[in-house]
């Protein structure tokens, strides 16, 4: 990941021109996929991806079932034109990790007792990728979780905070995720400040750590304001359509 002699840092500035704690621009639409219980498109700088929502319906086959909670099933998918280098079509080891760590991170806001022997699948295609791709898929479909009607205690939110030039910085874009020292992906519950994952590439000293985390929970805040206001948008428009009628 991190190789020395590239520098991403100059005058004080990353060499996309921004500062060491601002985000890349954030576009989020919500309801984009008709055929979606609930769906959005989200960008964050060159990231595109796409998250949709089905159910809860029936699990198949039943003896997945669980009597007692819905199962969650969260499918993260990079399509094969998303980087520079066209990537083989199908799930590989880190699609399959990625998957696996971002359903933890939504599963503990989603209440899933209310539809017992139910699956909710979530799907996220990152369309265009630029470092960065967990955190916004996990964006996305905490969003499309809320347009589908699933019951959840709250939105979560996800951000990477990282180490460049010996800066520690936010939203890392892909050279400074490829040359940089270390980054930290971290979602969380902004009303409550609860993280529901964490992880870390590279290494951090204690300050580091802190300083990150730091960091990371403003800008889980803004992502969220942004997440609630796309959705109260969508449902304030349909109200005053209906009003209308």
């Amino acid at each position: 990941m991190k190789e020395e002699g590239i520098e991403l840092i100059k005058d004080g500035k990353r060499l996309d021109g921004r500062g060491f704690e601002e985000l890349r621009p954030i576009k989020i639409e919500v309801g984009v996929l008709k055929r979606a219980d609930g769906s959005c498109y989200f960008e964050m700088g060159n990231n595109k991806a796409l998250a949709a929502v089905y159910g809860p319906r029936e699990m198949h086959p039943r003896h997945l079932q669980d009597a007692k909670t819905a199962v969650v099933n969260y499918r993260y998918n990079m399509a094969p034109f998303s980087v520079d280098e066209r990537k083989r079509p199908g799930p590989d080891r880190r699609s399959v990790e990625i998957s696996k760590v971002s359903r933890a991170a939504l599963d503990p806001v989603i209440l899933k007792e209310y539809y017992p022997k139910t699956a909710i699948d979530v799907y996220v295609e990152l369309l265009q990728s630029d470092a960065g791709t967990r955190t916004a898929g996990i964006n996305a479909a905490s969003v499309a979780l809320a347009d589908a009607g699933i019951p959840m205690k709250d939105l979560v939110s996800s951000i990477a905070a990282g180490k460049i030039g010996g800066e520690m910085v936010l939203d890392m874009n892909a050279p400074e995720d490829n040359y940089g020292e270390a980054d930290m992906p971290v979602a969380m519950i902004a009303r409550t400040d609860t993280i529901t994952m964490l992880q870390m590439d590279g290494r951090f000293t204690k300050e580091d750590f802190k300083r990150g985390l730091v960091l990371a929970k403003k800008a889980c805040h803004e992502i969220y304001e942004l997440q609630r206001a796309a959705l109260l948008d969508k449902y304030s428009e349909r109200a005053g359509e209906g009003g209308e009628e």
